[in-house]
């Protein structure tokens, strides 16, 4: 028989064991060898924690929030104007333009649209003259509008016709 391993040696004395060792040795032994497990963390704990009377219920969940982290950064602000939707019509709107965000009268631009067309579709089939059919490109009233602003040129509204 070999000799007793190191594990054997720290519980008995010299000679090999005749019985299996009692639960002592054994609880002594381990905790002697084997390092014990680390503290539980205080924190929420997950899972069926066992109540008054031996009944599940379920634990407390709280969860702490990070503390923000500094930054050397500065907040910058940045203005939101909100207005009610503008009824874009033929003539100029005073408004705040979203896209250079400055107080703007509009700036019209008239072209053609479907309203436009048929008129001239309408034209053709009562047997206008030439002359006639080109005659809604030229009237205002019968076009669609877009509303530009002055400062950045850019397209803030349309008025349809049709």
């Amino acid at each position: 028989m070999a000799a007793p391993g190191p594990r054997l040696a720290a519980m008995a004395p010299s000679s090999a064991p005749s019985a299996p060792p009692s639960y002592e040795e054994t609880t002594v032994a381990v905790n002697i060898i084997t390092p014990t497990p680390p503290a539980p963390m205080p924190g929420p704990t997950m899972g069926l924690v066992t109540g008054p009377g031996g009944k599940g219920m379920n634990p407390a969940s709280y969860f702490a929030q990070p503390a923000p982290i500094p930054s050397n950064n500065p907040i910058t602000v940045q203005m939101v104007y909100v207005q009610h939707p503008i009824p874009f019509l033929d003539h100029p709107v005073q408004m705040h333009c979203p896209s250079c965000n400055k107080m703007i009268m509009s700036q019209l631009s008239c072209n053609a649209g479907a309203l436009t067309w048929l008129s001239r579709g309408s034209l053709c089939l009562l047997g206008c003259v030439v002359g006639l059919l080109l005659h809604p490109l030229c009237v205002d009233a019968l076009q669609d509008v877009d509303h530009y602003c002055l400062n950045c040129r850019a397209l803030v509204g349309t008025y349809k016709r049709l």
